[in-house]
């Protein structure tokens, strides 16, 4: 897959920019397939969220790009539909785009629904994360940002990239994500992780990884990469 790995969607030219990069054409001629599940879990979950993010009512631009088309896959129905039905339909996608909300929960259903399975075989699928869309594909997310508990007690993630994430630097909506906490936060992961604020993604491409800011980042513990 080809990701891109945003804090707060595609909020600025240069994010737009690198994801126009990895569809290899226009927005208005790729077909996107929304994922909400993230915005039901975890203790500030509500059905307004995932709702506005559908509908592209949130300061976070995802569906409301201009999409040649958008439609909505709900990880927690996928386990009662004919598994070849819904694949087709995620194999015709040009594009993903996963909702934020609680991390543990999204990759909970992403495990359960058999999409995380069928992940590594969608190798011209753009992956587009907003918040937790973006930190469910890292190894761990770290006590910091454990809401909803899975079953097995444990922060694990998908591990799809080799490094973590912490979101929403600097966001007036989440004060207690400073980039001290980040620190903090990063000294407990033990692998290479990026603090990053609104206005930053991750691009990964063949596994090359490549920051794309028009804001704040920082990477902790680069050297556990080698």
């Amino acid at each position: 897959m080809k990701l891109l790995l945003t804090d707060s969607g595609v909020r600025n030219a240069s994010i737009l920019a690198a994801l126009v990069d990895l569809l290899g054409k226009p927005v208005a001629e790729a077909g996107a397939l929304c994922i909400p599940t993230a915005g039901y879990g975890g203790p500030y979950g509500d059905p307004g969220g995932p709702w506005r993010f559908v509908s592209g009512r949130t300061p976070s631009p995802m569906t409301e790009l201009g999409w040649k088309s958008v439609g909505m896959l709900e990880l927690t129905a996928l386990p009662s539909i004919d598994r070849d039905r819904w694949v087709s339909w995620v194999r015709e996608a040009d594009v993903l785009l996963v909702n934020g909300g609680d991390t543990l929960y999204l990759a909970h259903w992403m495990r359960e629904s058999g999409l995380a399975d069928l992940l590594p075989s969608l190798h011209d699928t753009v992956y587009v994360g907003l918040s937790a869309g973006s930190t469910v594909l890292t190894p761990r997310v770290g006590k910091f940002f454990v809401g909803w508990e899975p079953p097995t007690g444990e922060d694990t993630a998908l591990g799809v990239v080799d490094f973590s994430l912490f979101p929403h630097v600097g966001s007036p909506d989440c004060p207690d994500n400073t980039m001290a906490a980040a620190e903090r936060w990063a000294a407990e992961i033990h692998g290479p992780a990026y603090a990053m604020d609104r206005e930053t993604a991750i691009k990964v491409t063949d596994g090359a990884v490549e920051v794309v800011s028009e804001g704040n980042w920082k990477l902790f513990n680069p050297a556990s990469r080698n």
